[in-house]
């Protein structure tokens, strides 16, 4: 007997076109790799184009290319929606994840370029590339956006003090909110994923810090950080047809962090 429905088929996006951004290393490769490997061509966008030229290389030059952006930049962003919508005809999927972490700052000391540098990276930029890139899904009437937030926009987290990260990853998850009721009726999804701490450059510094690891793993009840691919699998997942009944999603990837 037959299958009523085929369930792989979904995951097929050979055609489409993907933007990751900050995609040369951890998470954001690891989602220019789920995506290149289902038959998407994949734009690589990272501020360090070198990097971002590497990258892509590593994938195939058939159908990936490495940018320089700097996500903070509202005109570069711009150029490079209205670039891919000549070159392409639009872009299919967005995948912001380009962000930074400057923890261990109480609030008192935050200095205005320190808040500022951290809510420009991670919420402006952000916005910036759903703004420039939903504009063109919005003319097609169709597109999937997906935000790289964090459960750090659900739970303050400890012993670290980082008001100013936690601030703007709850930021994105109510503009994720935000972007997805406008646009439903447009064709457009908007999702995104909250992971727990994960094992990237970012957050190697955690292994010289026993304190704050013990910290991290004693409240995850899997008792382990993450690996990108963990994140990257849930992205693939939100990123195709698979998802299509899902918009305004916060997923979480913790380990159960936010149970306890």
């Amino acid at each position: 007997m037959a299958p009523s429905h085929d369930y792989l088929a979904p995951y097929d996006l050979t055609g489409r076109v993907a933007v990751v951004t900050g995609g040369a290393r951890g998470i954001g490769f690891a989602c220019c790799e789920a995506l290149h490997q289902v038959g998407a061509t994949v734009i690589v966008a990272d501020i360090d184009g070198p990097g971002a030229a590497e990258a892509a290389e590593k994938l195939g030059p058939d159908r990936a290319t490495g940018v320089a952006l700097d996500v903070t930049d509202s005109t570069q962003v711009d150029r490079l929606a209205a670039d891919l919508a000549e070159r392409h005809g639009g872009t299919d999927i967005l995948v912001n994840n380009a962000g930074i972490a400057r923890s261990e700052t109480p609030a008192e000391e935050v200095a205005d370029e320190h808040w500022r540098h951290v809510v420009d990276v991670n919420l402006n930029g952000l916005f910036w590339c759903c703004r420039a890139f939903g504009r063109t899904m919005l003319g097609r009437r169709h597109g999937t956006i997906v935000n790289i937030g964090s459960m750090s926009g659900f739970i303050v987290n400890r012993p670290q003090e980082q008001s100013y990260y936690n601030a703007s990853k709850a930021g994105v998850h109510q503009l994720t909110k935000s972007l997805a009721a406008e646009w439903a009726d447009r064709g457009v999804r908007v999702n995104a994923v909250a992971p727990t701490y994960i094992l990237t450059e970012l957050n190697a510094f955690v292994k010289e810090n026993k304190e704050m690891y013990d910290a991290w793993i004693g409240h995850t009840p899997m008792g382990r950080m993450g690996e990108v691919h963990e994140v990257a699998a849930i992205v693939l997942f939100l990123a195709t047809d698979a998802s299509s009944l899902m918009t305004g999603s916060i997923v979480l990837a913790d380990g159960g962090y936010t149970c306890w």
